[in-house]
């Protein structure tokens, strides 16, 4: 006989990560603000030393894993372990570009095309991804379409070209990530609310 008793079902695991993401929205807008300040500050070089290009692009890694560790702590299951992966890849490629910026800015130089087409896949994806609960999901997707794009543009170009184009492209990978960090700040702060809400 099993004993009947009234207790209040527990919050499903997506309503939990949203209210938990909620609570850390200003994160977001923080970092969206510093990546644009960092691209601001990339794009106002006009001949770097590739030893600076490479130091930002390594600013740039670390940057990006931490965010990607802070966002996989607060998610679950198999989420949570691509996230800490991801993280740890770019602050591993991060660690690297310090110790050997001029060979982090020849390899990527080297491999842009590629670099641009594997990003610009990530960003669609993750843009649809995100289209049940971010209504300006298109903007990732416009940028991850414009990224393939140059990536095929970038291919056929020969290597001082790059090394400008790398330059151009780390400006604007900082923009995009800082407004579509900001945008998300607000519709994960929004999707709290809407959690909250009885």
């Amino acid at each position: 006989m099993e004993a009947s008793s009234a207790q209040p079902e527990p919050a499903p695991a997506l309503d939990e990560a949203g209210i938990a993401l909620s609570r850390l929205w200003w994160l977001w807008l923080i970092a969206g603000f510093a990546w644009i300040v960092i691209a601001l500050v990339i794009l106002q070089f006009d001949q770097a030393s590739v030893t600076t290009v490479g130091v930002l692009i390594g600013i740039m890694f670390v940057l990006s894993g931490f965010q990607q560790l802070a966002f996989g702590a607060l998610l679950g299951g198999w989420l949570r372990l691509v996230m800490f992966l991801f993280g740890v890849l770019l602050l591993v490629a991060g660690v690297i570009a310090f110790i050997s910026p001029e060979n982090t800015f020849a390899a990527i130089a080297d491999i842009l095309g590629f670099l641009f087409l594997i990003v610009g896949l990530f960003w669609i994806i993750q843009a649809f991804g995100e289209r049940d609960v971010n209504e300006f999901w298109w903007f990732g997707l416009i940028s991850g379409i414009a990224l393939i794009v140059l990536a095929f543009w970038t291919g056929g170009q020969f290597f001082i070209h790059r090394v400008y184009v790398l330059l151009v492209f780390a400006g604007i990978w900082a923009l995009f990530h800082g407004v579509n960090d900001i945008i998300r700040a607000f519709q994960i702060r929004e999707l709290g609310k809407l959690v909250e809400r009885p």
